[in-house]
């Protein structure tokens, strides 16, 4: 299958919260790394808090991912963030013969070796894999599509559901254009940050590419929206809608 990505390829998205307040900014970037000797994908995802929701609440945060450019498989995921003081510095080695991830949280001078479930993704590596892996062609509305996720200290049973088509209006790269995009479904745990197991929804481009267009969270107070802004080193022509 021809990858939907390659290395370059970059992303920044505005966050809103509650469709107006602007709370922030996020950006994705691919490249290309040697990491003990073998050829992989370096991704690199950072989001900040700006303007007066930084005044309230500070966010900086910064995810990596080191994966296998042939089958997506993780072999390294660093999860270092500051949320309004709560900090975590947690950094993941996958062994994946031996189905195990040795998890060193350097906050806590703490290492732990865990079982992992089959072929098993990070939060980073599993959007990447994803967009290689999910076919548009035989895509049926309703399909759920499931991973094994690796988070921190735990397994998850990740599934994501198709919702189907839809043409939306996007304003990237400085462009107000219309796209057709695929409507999924990410299942989260409910809870203190979101108000239901159903209160994600993801738009991406219905092209080879797959890119996230658009993001909205129904919260347990409130809503939270990321819209891509800003978009480089695509590996495919980006499609539009020519009226």
């Amino acid at each position: 299958m021809d990858p939907a990505f390659q290395e370059g390829e970059w992303f920044e998205f505005r966050m809103s919260y509650s469709g107006w307040f602007k709370a922030g900014e996020a950006t994705l970037k691919v490249d290309e790394k040697e990491l003990n000797g073998k050829k992989v994908y370096h991704v690199v995802g950072k989001g900040k808090t700006t303007g007066l929701a930084n005044a309230f609440f500070k966010v900086r945060d910064r995810y990596e991912s080191y994966f296998d450019k042939e089958t997506g498989a993780p072999y390294k995921f660093i999860r270092k963030i500051d949320e309004g003081g709560h900090t975590k510095d947690i950094e993941i080695d996958f062994k994946h013969r031996e189905r195990k991830a040795v998890v060193n949280n350097k906050k806590h001078k703490e290492v732990k070796t865990i079982a992992t479930e089959q072929d098993v993704q990070d939060m980073v590596s599993m959007y990447y894999y994803l967009r290689n892996n999910i076919d548009i062609a035989t895509l049926r509305e309703g399909d759920e599509i499931k991973t094994n996720m690796f988070f921190d200290e735990e397994n998850y049973g990740f599934k994501l559901k198709y919702l189907g088509k839809e043409t939306i209006n996007v304003d990237v790269n400085g462009s107000d254009v219309k796209v057709n995009t695929l409507r999924f479904r990410p299942y989260v745990m409910a809870g203190r940050v979101f108000k239901e197991e159903e209160s994600l929804t993801l738009w991406v481009s219905a092209d080879k590419n797959k890119i996230p267009l658009k993001i909205k969270a129904d919260l347990a107070v409130g809503s939270l929206r990321a819209d891509l802004v800003k978009f480089s080193g695509l590996k495919h022509p980006f499609k539009i809608v020519v009226d």
